[in-house]
């Protein structure tokens, strides 16, 4: 299988490359069980990202990176899920499309979660921001909430993300175009 290698907070990673469609591959970076990525990750964002009440990022991959940033920084985390959950009633809900996922998903945050948003610095954050789709939708839900999205941050930044003056990211990911 072919290979990127990731340079990152003083770490090197080989990150697969996979098929995306006939034209495109790229470079899967995946967070989970990678603890060591994870904490520097953390670490080195929360120097360059402003003051927040609370971090928010969508359900999965971010995850451990708002876990993360919360330990070390603010203390409180949301996480918009993908589905409801019995103990969310009446949730507030918005609909992405995002590059690595083949059809349109709802984000769903509880209407307790949203409370605690009401009035908030709050931090967006999540593993790679590509078209930028799963970051508006939880911009969606948070002002839905009435929170107000002091910065959007990511480990990384793939393709034109990279050039985006709206987030805070600590590498670029490049896109692999097939001919």
């Amino acid at each position: 299988m072919k290979t990127y290698e990731l340079k990152l907070c003083g770490l090197t990673r080989q990150l697969p490359i996979c098929p995306v469609s006939d034209k495109l591959d790229i470079a899967a970076f995946i967070m989970f069980g990678d603890v060591e990525v994870t904490v520097k990750a953390a670490e080195e964002l929360l120097k360059r990202c402003p003051e927040h009440d609370v971090v928010v990022t969508a359900e999965a991959k971010g995850i451990p990176l708002a876990y993360e940033m919360a330990r070390q920084g603010c203390g409180k985390y949301v996480v918009a899920r993908k589905s409801t959950k019995l103990y969310m009633p009446d949730p507030l809900k918005v609909e992405v499309r995002s590059i690595t996922t083949d059809r349109l998903q709802t984000l769903y945050i509880s209407r307790e979660d949203a409370q605690s948003l009401k009035g908030k610095r709050v931090l967006v954050v999540d593993d790679v921001i590509s078209t930028g789709e799963s970051l508006h939708a939880m911009d969606e839900l948070i002002g839905q909430a009435g929170g107000t999205i002091v910065g959007q941050a990511a480990v990384l930044a793939e393709g034109d993300a990279a050039d985006r003056k709206d987030i805070i990211y600590l590498e670029p990911l490049p896109l692999f175009f097939k001919d």
